[in-house]
């Protein structure tokens, strides 16, 4: 763990990017105490204001507070985004870990069927799977972890093809150990920081993903605040209350640059040949 820390020191950006992801982290579990006011309460007296110190990010189209919908909206941005890779990486490894380990028939298999999926342009299998799921945040959360999956069956099955053929791997099979326990005790342990640093990149393009889908009407329905579909309200508001896009903007770029920033930190930080 020092180690990790003097590492992560002498990476100012990978620290900063840290920092800021367990801040955005810190503010989603305690939407509740600093939001302040309810982010689905309306006001017809306050549409459209300005920040102030009443409403610190002003207030949209129907007077509801937007530092609060922003607060609020961090959570389905970061729920999405943990959720969806979580079930990229639940379809994705095993698949590419059986390609990868039993090569042959099988691995051609699975390579051809990536291969498909990945001529498909990732946003755009999303917003397919989520229309046909219907809108919905967990529907979000399936269609971009789905979408996602070729990506680490791809790694996976690389990871496996490399590390399959070292001594150590070789000596197991000596030893009489059957297939799966070589797969699981000595080749999946041994792939795990490429998928970690591959996982914290792919949150950030899941972020983006979901705000799409948001804007697009298929994410987190409202009232419940989504910075996408926030974003989506304010594209008609935007001469005249230009802090309705601004915020949510804002925390988006905030939080995939931090994602970004954590995972090239990662991938020196776990990849010896960097050190």
């Amino acid at each position: 763990m020092n180690a990790a820390l003097r590492a992560l020191r002498r990476r100012p950006g990978a620290a900063l990017g840290a920092a800021v992801v367990l801040g955005f982290v810190a503010l989603a579990l305690l939407a509740g105490l600093v939001a302040g006011q309810d982010p689905v309460a309306t006001s017809w007296t306050a549409l459209r204001q300005a920040p102030s110190a009443a409403h610190w990010f002003g207030t949209d189209e129907i007077g509801r507070d937007v530092y609060a919908r922003v607060v609020w909206g961090t959570r389905a941005s970061l729920l999405a985004g943990v959720v969806s890779v979580s079930i990229s990486l639940l379809l994705g490894v095993p698949i590419g870990l059986a390609a990868g380990f039993a090569g042959g028939g099988v691995d051609l298999l699975i390579s051809r069927l990536t291969d498909a999926f990945l001529a498909c342009p990732f946003l755009i299998l999303a917003i397919a799977l989520a229309a046909f799921l219907g809108p919905s945040l967990t529907n979000a959360m399936i269609a971009i972890g789905v979408s996602a999956t070729p990506i680490f069956v791809r790694l996976t099955r690389a990871q496996v093809i490399n590390v399959k053929v070292e001594d150590y791997i070789e000596a197991a099979h000596a030893i009489g150990n059957p297939p799966w326990r070589v797969a699981l005790r000595h080749v999946l342990p041994n792939i795990v920081p490429p998928l970690i640093v591959q996982a914290t990149l792919a949150v950030a393009g899941a972020v983006i993903a979901e705000a799409s889908l948001s804007f697009l009407g298929l994410g987190q329905q409202p009232p419940a605040p989504s910075w996408g579909s926030m974003l989506n309200t304010a594209k008609d508001y935007i001469d005249s209350a230009p802090w309705m896009a601004l915020w949510p903007g804002a925390a988006i770029f905030l939080l995939v640059l931090a994602f970004n920033l954590l995972g090239d930190g990662l991938r020196d930080l776990l990849d010896p040949r960097r050190a």
